[in-house]
């Protein structure tokens, strides 16, 4: 070989680590999950739109942020399920862009959503219906006859959600107050397309409180904390009704303080993980946050964690004080819906950061909407990328949430990998 060719080949560029589609993937995963994210990635250029735009990438990317998802917005109980943005743009998804179709059931319920899935309660059809709003995908699922709401105290609840690390695969998990005093349950899993066996614990009925109604689940959705299940205990006796996921049993546990007819509270997920119980009480406006805390003999009491003064958070005058009712609670955000007098707020409990969403005088029930949403893919995000050189290294950069140091140390992690690998 002549020295003019060994020069030539000494000096011809080596492939660079974002050459390597596989790691490019892995850098782009890790984009935070906001509805314009993506289609601001694949306005970079002609590979990164190919990479992103592949359905395999787009399931990697929401099952990598599943766990905790954005709160894209919420669906309305009572006004025929309508999809309601809480974003600001470019990530705000317009308020028609979900609507689901149930076949004219009137007597349909909504159960709420998890993981990216909605179910619904066709009573009249004796079906459960289980939704995906991103993908408009929906699935039928023939109801157990113990869950009639004939043989039932009433109510029937439930929940959807998905198994650790699956994409593709759910189970609905059924709940209810029969006519013998016991609450049941029941499994469906789409895997094997079956319901499991039917669960049973005895419910609590005190003959001398004089409320002859019995004690049903409530309509409230369902909260998932660790691998259990959660749900509101109505009627003759209020309590909560728990269903371990892996036990698969049930069990039932007291409230931690006294509900007073004007007092208003929701189940939620603590800070930390666990059980909480989210306690606004009707004589002030203070939230009272209480946790489940397990002790080393076993017993799980509840604590008082943090109180929250709402009058000062929201900065409330005199004349705004009036009553508060909890609409709703996402529980991968730890975002509650707080109705006021002068609006319908959602408050982050953990940072107390608050949002004035809209005035409005009808109490309604949110079912929060959290999960990952790829906004339609347009090139009209190029403003927002720019150029960042570091010597051998040119690379394109959607500065979403990386500032120039953390582009800077992703680089070099990532030449440190190419090495070893090369190496």
């Amino acid at each position: 070989m002549s020295s003019s060719s060994r020069r030539r080949h000494a000096s011809s560029p080596e492939a660079g680590p974002l050459d390597d589609d596989d790691l490019l993937c892995e850098i782009l995963l890790r984009l935070p999950p906001q509805p314009s994210s993506l289609p601001r990635a694949s306005a970079v250029c002609k590979r990164w739109r190919r990479l992103v735009s592949d359905p395999g990438f787009f399931r990697r990317f929401r099952l990598r942020h599943r766990r905790k998802p954005p709160l894209l917005g919420f669906f309305d109980r009572f006004l025929g399920l309508t999809f309601l943005p809480t974003l600001d743009a470019p990530n705000r998804i317009p308020p028609g862009r979900f609507s689901v179709q149930h076949d004219g059931d009137d007597r349909s319920m909504s159960l709420g959503c998890r993981h990216g899935l909605f179910l619904i309660l066709l009573s009249k059809r004796h079906h459960a219906l289980v939704w995906d709003p991103i993908t408009g995908e929906k699935q039928r699922i023939a109801v157990p006859a113990a869950f009639d709401l004939e043989k039932t105290a009433g109510l029937v609840n439930g929940a959807v959600l998905r198994p650790a690390g699956e994409d593709q695969h759910f189970q609905v998990v059924l709940a209810a107050a029969d006519q013998k005093h016991q609450a049941i349950a029941c499994v469906y899993s789409s895997k094997t397309c079956l319901w499991g066996n039917l669960i049973s614990t005895p419910l609590p009925y005190d003959e001398a409180n004089g409320i002859r109604v019995p004690t049903m689940v409530h309509t409230d959705d369902a909260v998932m904390a660790g691998d259990s299940l959660y749900w509101m205990l109505v009627g003759n006796s209020c309590g909560i009704l728990e269903f371990d996921l892996v036990k698969q049993s049930l069990a039932v546990m007291r409230l931690p303080v006294h509900i007073g007819g004007d007092d208003c509270f929701k189940m939620m997920r603590a800070e930390g993980g666990g059980l909480g119980f989210l306690f606004v009480p009707a004589s002030d406006h203070t939230a009272q946050l209480w946790k489940r805390k397990t002790d080393c003999d076993g017993s799980a009491p509840w604590m008082l964690g943090r109180t929250i003064e709402l009058d000062k958070v929201l900065s409330l005058k005199p004349e705004e004080k009036g009553p508060l009712f909890i609409l709703g609670f996402a529980e991968e955000n730890s975002v509650v819906f707080l109705w006021t007098m002068i609006g319908l707020f959602m408050i982050n409990l953990e940072t107390l950061e608050f949002k004035n969403l809209f005035k409005t005088m009808f109490f309604s029930y949110y079912h929060p909407f959290e999960s990952v949403y790829a906004a339609g893919r347009s090139a009209a995000f190029c403003s927002d990328i720019c150029i960042v050189d570091f010597s051998e290294h040119v690379l394109v950069v959607q500065m979403m949430g990386l500032s120039f140091c953390s582009v800077h140390k992703m680089i070099v992690r990532l030449d440190m990998l190419f090495d070893l690998l090369v190496h």
